[in-house]
């Protein structure tokens, strides 16, 4: 989108209902909670999985040969203690071979572990990366009301903090889980052929536990999925405040934001403290089935080997053996908590990106070419709640190369109806018409890169006073750069700069006065040349000296294209074309300045008052409030 800025250019949500900024709030009370469960994100995993599964296949010989060499040693025991170290009939000359066997199999099995560790830790990261890039592309690609619904904070933990156990669906994690339980398939069967009576013994507690601990992840699932979203919370009240600071200490609030986020803070604790239990109660279980294995093995094969069934050997190994069997059991009360995290992670992460996308609705099939900017609200009924509309019937036409000002008190409509105009929402009944196309049915992308906005707060990146102002085009030429700084007077505080236009401008711009950043916006709404442009108060933040040198800027910037003006200074808009007063969501008048206020009704009245409080430096009572609604 070629704009004039870089933020939201709608105030819309001061017309809605609801609180403003609030206490973080509870973890239950913001979605219902809905179970993580594997069927509903596997499809997602497929995907990202799918592009990478040659190295998954390759990781997966490398994990069967990585634990199959790692098998040599505890299969050793016994040909090194009945046939290399028998009393009876020792064999001095295997005893090299067999150390050869273990020293081969050894060095295979670190190779293999450090060849895992660099594939699929280094695929983990780089899937990370590319989900994190694909997230942050459609959030951005998301309609202005998932905005209004969602704070930055969370949104920023979601592309950030969610993605990240996704590392254990394919990293080390994976490897682990896997590999210990081929492993466990391995010895098992071995094990059952050898020794099936007590290794079918052991087998029937050990499943009796890994029937608990599946009872039991079921159960912590939801505990991660609940955390993943309690910091979200945390981290997008950080983010707020952290960005409002100026107003915090304007009001001496520092106390007061501390206690919320710590109460927020509490709520991860708790969380935590929560998932710390159920896991360390899982440890207490696995270490108690530890013991009673341990102590089976010891009674069943210490009478084996008294009455001769087994030899001393044979003891030895399937001890040594039977730790490779229960231990990924037990890896699975870690491993398997990484990924119910990751899955929780994920499944947040499957949430987003399920919205649909501004871009993707099939109704928006018409191309536009270069448009004459002729718009036309044709009985326009609209509502941001079911049953509470905002807009009642409005109709009206701004034709080409005209300007259109709004004008009515605070919650009137105003907003809405440049919402409307820029596409971030669609008309409930009636419609909104651009050169006599549904404005409904029309590419996005085609419509918006000829919109340009001047917004009243000016949004800034981070970065120099050249890439601010050429956001809106970034193929500029340097001739079509300094013409449009040179017509935004951003040229006269600009060179006086030791850096010139590379001078950093701060976050939101804050090394800049407030009329230094509306003249970079407005820089930037005449270099991204658009056919309509959005004014909201442009010269709101300007001195009466820069105003003056800015009007005229201005005045080139609206030469031949449709102009919208959210006016609250209505000296400002005396040659507006025309003028429509909103009030309540219904347009009550509408003409030029000179027939409204001959006209004597909402206008004149808005008008007079204003002008009159402008004019006197002390104020009636009750005075203040006509200031408040004129504006």
């Amino acid at each position: 989108m070629r704009a004039g800025s870089m933020g939201n250019p709608v105030a819309g949500k001061a017309e809605r209902s609801g609180s403003g900024r609030g206490a973080i709030r509870a973890a239950a009370g913001d979605q219902p909670k809905r179970k993580t469960e594997l069927r509903k994100v596997m499809p997602e995993i497929w995907r990202l999985v799918s592009p990478r599964r040659g190295l998954l296949v390759f990781g997966l010989v490398l994990v069967a040969i990585n634990r199959i060499s790692g098998l040599i040693l505890p299969l050793s025991t016994k040909y090194l203690i009945d046939g290399v170290l028998s009393p009876r009939n020792p064999h001095a000359g295997k005893l090299l071979p067999l150390v050869g066997v273990v020293f081969a199999a050894t060095a295979i099995q670190a190779a293999t572990s450090f060849s895992l560790t660099q594939l699929m830790s280094k695929a983990a990261q780089r899937m990370i990366a590319d989900l994190r890039k694909q997230v942050q592309q459609h959030i951005g690609r998301l309609s202005v009301s998932f905005y209004d619904s969602n704070r930055t904070g969370v949104l920023v933990s979601r592309i950030m903090n969610d993605v990240e156990g996704v590392r254990n669906l394919i990293g080390t994690g994976l490897v682990e889980f896997v590999g210990g339980m081929l492993t466990a398939v391995i010895v098992f069967c071995y094990l059952v052929y050898n020794y099936a009576r007590m290794t079918l013994i052991v087998f029937v507690v050990i499943l009796a536990f890994v029937l608990v601990l599946q009872k039991a992840l079921k159960v912590i699932r939801p505990i991660f999925r609940e955390r993943n979203k309690i910091s979200a919370e945390v981290s997008g009240r950080l983010t707020e405040s952290l960005g409002g600071v100026r107003v915090i200490k304007g009001y001496h609030a520092e106390e007061r934001e501390a206690s919320v986020f710590g109460v927020g803070v509490q709520r991860l604790l708790d969380n935590v403290m929560r998932s710390l239990t159920a896991t360390s109660a899982l440890s207490f279980a696995a270490t108690t089935v530890l013991g009673v294995v341990g102590g089976m093995v010891m009674l069943i094969g210490g009478h084996s080997v008294l009455n001769h069934h087994m030899t001393v050997g044979g003891y030895f190994q399937f001890t040594a053996l039977l730790a490779f069997m229960i231990a990924p059991v037990f890896q699975i009360v870690n491993i398997g908590t990484q990924l119910t995290e990751a899955m929780a992670g994920l499944d947040r992460t499957v949430e987003i990106l399920n919205e649909r996308d501004e871009f993707s609705d099939p109704a928006r099939t018409h191309k536009l070419g270069p448009i004459r900017g002729d718009v036309t609200f044709d009985n326009v009924v609209f509502a941001y709640e079911p049953d509470k509309p905002v807009l009642h019937g409005v109709s009206f036409e701004s034709k080409p190369g005209t300007m259109t000002a709004l004008v009515g008190s605070s919650g009137s409509g105003k907003s809405t109806i440049i919402s409307l105009v820029c596409a971030f929402h669609n008309p409930d009944s009636g419609a909104v018409l651009i050169d006599g196309i549904d404005l409904s049915t029309v590419r996005l992308d085609d419509y918006r890169s000829q919109l340009g906005v001047v917004l009243q707060e000016s949004f800034l990146f981070d970065g120099s006073i050249r890439d601010n102002v050429l956001f809106s085009y970034p193929d500029a030429t340097e001739e079509q750069f300094l013409n449009a700084c040179r017509i935004a007077r951003v040229d006269e505080f600009a060179e006086r700069f030791p850096d010139g236009y590379e001078t950093i401008v701060g976050e939101r711009g804050v090394k800049l006065s407030g009329g230094q950043r509306q003249r970079l916006s407005i820089a930037r709404a005449i270099l991204a040349n658009p056919r309509i442009l959005i004014l909201d108060e442009a010269t709101s933040s300007l001195d009466s000296e820069s105003e003056a040198m800015i009007q005229q800027g201005l005045g080139f910037l609206m030469q031949g294209r449709t102009t919208f003006v959210i006016a609250h200074r209505l000296s400002t808009i005396r040659k507006a074309d025309q003028i429509l007063v909103v009030e309540a969501g219904n347009i009550v008048e509408r003409g030029t300045h000179d027939s409204l206020y001959a006209l004597g009704g909402r206008y004149y009245d808005l008008y007079t008052r204003q002008h009159g409080l402008e004019t006197n430096l002390f104020l009636a009572p009750g005075e203040g409030d006509v200031v408040e609604e004129a504006q």
